[in-house]
C-alpha cells in the first residue's frame, strides 16, 4: 500500500501488515487498491475529519453462518439477553471503578470517594432488573458519577466539565467522541469477519441502523482504551487547546492535531500489556468469548482493566 500527495511518496507498507485503513476527508483510493483490500480481507473506511463514519468498504461477511442464526435466536431470549446486558454493563462500571481508583492512588489529594461510592451504590441494583431498559438505566446513573471522577482526572490544560456530544462542545469531548467511533469500528469489523451480525445486540436492543453488537462491546473498553488515552494526551499537553477549532456547532481536531491523535491510537492500541497481549488483541479475545456464549449459552466474562 502506498499513500502518495502530488506525487510525493508518504508512506510504503506491505499489505501484510495493514489491519484496517481509515480514510478521513477527501482523499482519494485507487481502484486497484480497493480490489486488493477485498481480497486480502482489509477493511476500509471513509469518515469525515470529525470522526464521523459515512460508510465502509467491507469483505464478504465471515462464513460462520451458524454462528449468526444463534445470534438472532439468543436475540429474542429475553432471559439470555438480559444476562449479556447485565455483564456488559458490570464489566463497564468495575472498570470506571477500577480507573478512579488508580487515578487516586497516584494523586491522593484528589477526591474521588463520593464518585466511587455512587457507582458502586448503582452497581449493587444491578442484579435485581429484570429488563434491559432498567439496566441501562443502572449504566447510565454509574457514567454520571464516572465522568464527575473523570474531570477531576484532567490534570493538564484541557478540561472537562461533563459528557456532551453530537456535537461534542469541548476537546476533551471531541477526544472521547473521536476514540469512540475509532473503537466502534474496529469491533464491527471484527465482529463481522468473525461471523456475527453488528447490528443485533443485547444490551443496546435492535433499532434501525444501529450496530447494537457492536456498541455493547464498546461498553467495556470505553475506559481502559479512549478515556485512559484522552487522559494520556491531555495530562501531558500532548494536545493543547490550539490543536482544536469550532465548527459546524462543535469543537474538533485541526488537521496537524488529528495527525498526532492517530499516531498515539496505533501506538496504544498496539502496544502490547503485561500479559503481551495489545487491545487489538484482546478485541479478539472478546469476541470469541461472545462466540462461545452465543453457541453455548454461557456467561460472557467482560474484560477487566489490568
Amino acid at each position: 500500500m502506498v499513500v502518495e500527495k502530488e506525487g510525493e511518496k508518504l508512506l510504503d507498507v506491505p499489505l501484510f501488515k495493514v489491519e484496517a485503513i481509515l480514510v478521513y476527508g477527501m482523499a482519494q483510493v485507487t481502484t486497484q487498491a480497493l480490489s486488493m483490500l477485498l481480497e486480502a480481507g482489509v477493511e476500509l473506511a471513509f469518515l469525515t475529519l470529525d470522526g464521523r463514519l459515512k460508510g465502509q468498504l467491507v469483505p464478504p461477511k465471515g462464513k460462520n453462518v451458524v454462528l449468526r442464526v444463534g445470534q438472532y435466536r439468543r436475540a429474542t431470549d429475553a432471559g439470555f439477553a438480559l444476562a449479556i446486558a447485565k455483564q456488559v454493563v458490570r464489566g463497564k462500571v468495575e472498570n470506571g471503578l477500577g480507573a478512579l481508583r488508580r487515578f487516586r492512588y497516584n494523586h491522593p489529594e484528589v477526591e474521588m470517594a463520593d464518585c466511587e461510592a455512587r457507582m458502586q451504590a448503582a452497581l449493587q441494583t444491578l442484579e435485581r432488573k429484570t429488563e434491559t431498559q432498567t439496566v441501562l438505566g443502572v449504566e447510565g446513573i454509574a457514567a454520571v458519577a464516572y465522568f464527575d471522577g473523570l474531570a477531576r482526572m484532567c490534570l493538564g490544560d484541557l478540561k472537562f466539565k461533563g459528557r456532551n456530544r453530537r456535537p461534542p462542545q469541548d476537546p476533551i469531548n471531541s477526544l472521547l467522541s473521536l476514540g469512540y467511533v475509532l473503537v466502534g469500528n474496529e469491533l464491527s469489523s471484527l465482529l463481522g469477519a468473525t461471523g456475527f451480525d453488528p447490528y443485533i445486540g443485547f444490551l443496546h436492543g435492535i433499532d434501525y441502523g444501529r450496530q447494537s453488537l457492536a456498541l455493547d462491546m464498546v461498553e467495556e473498553f470505553r475506559c481502559p482504551v479512549v478515556d485512559r488515552l484522552t487522559l494520556y494526551l491531555a495530562n501531558r499537553n500532548m494536545l493543547r487547546a490550539d490543536n482544536f477549532e469550532a465548527r459546524e456547532g462543535g469543537v474538533y481536531l485541526k488537521k496537524e492535531g488529528l495527525k498526532r491523535y492517530f499516531v498515539e491510537y496505533e501506538k496504544w492500541m498496539s502496544t502490547k500489556n503485561r500479559s503481551n497481549r495489545s487491545f487489538r488483541d484482546i478485541f479478539k479475545v472478546q469476541t470469541q468469548k461472545m462466540a462461545k456464549a452465543i453457541s453455548e449459552g454461557t456467561d460472557y466474562i467482560p474484560y477487566r482493566l489490568e
